[in-house]
C-alpha cells in the first residue's frame, strides 16, 4: 500500500497503461509533469483514493496484472471524504488554483501551490480545484503544518482548501 506509483512505473514495464485500464482517472499519468512529481508522492493507497476505489481492490488488480497472486483481506479501506468540513473552508479563499488547468499546461500543481502558500498570512486559505481528490498533496500539506480539508458536492469536482495556521 505504501509503494509509490513512481516505483511501480519504474519497476514494471507497461504499468502506466495497466493503471489507466484499471481506472480512467489514471489517464492523468499521461502527463509527464504529473509522472515526474506527484507520482513520486502518491502511494497505491492514495492512488486508490484519487480513483475513488478501495485500496485493496486496486492493489489486487495491480498484482494480478503483473502475475502475482492477489492478497486476501476482509477489510475495505476507507476512501470516503469527510463532508463535515470546517466553516473556514466555505469562506472566500485568498487564492484559488485549478489543478487541471495547470496540468493541461504541463506545469506542476504542487509547485504552483507552494508558491501561493508562501504568500498566505495566518488564517488565510488556498483553494485547489480538481477533478480528483489530490490525496498526495493533502498529506504533504498536512505534514508541513497546514490545516487541510477536501470535499466534493458531486464526486466530479473536488475542492481542497488549505489554511495557514
Amino acid at each position: 500500500m505504501d509503494t509509490t506509483i513512481a516505483e511501480l512505473l519504474n519497476d514494471y514495464k507497461g504499468m502506466k497503461d495497466i493503471l489507466i485500464s484499471i481506472n480512467p482517472k489514471f489517464k492523468k499519468l499521461n502527463n509527464p509533469i504529473l509522472r515526474r512529481t506527484l507520482a513520486k508522492l502518491a502511494t497505491v493507497k492514495q492512488a486508490a483514493i484519487i480513483g475513488g476505489m478501495d485500496a485493496y481492490d486496486l492493489l489486487n488488480k495491480l498484482r494480478t496484472a503483473v502475475g502475482q497472486e492477489p492478497i486476501e483481506t476482509k477489510d475495505k479501506t476507507n476512501t470516503t471524504i469527510d463532508e463535515n468540513r470546517p466553516s473556514w473552508a466555505d469562506e472566500k479563499p485568498t487564492f484559488t488554483l485549478n489543478a487541471n488547468e495547470i496540468l493541461d499546461k504541463n506545469k506542476n500543481p504542487l509547485a504552483e501551490a507552494h508558491k501561493l502558500l508562501k504568500k498566505l498570512n495566518k488564517g488565510e486559505t488556498l483553494k485547489i480545484i480538481s477533478d480528483f481528490r489530490p490525496e498526495p498533496l493533502i498529506e504533504e500539506f498536512e505534514k508541513q503544518g497546514y490545516e487541510v480539508t477536501s470535499f466534493s458536492e458531486d464526486k466530479k469536482i473536488y475542492q481542497t482548501v488549505i489554511r495557514k495556521k
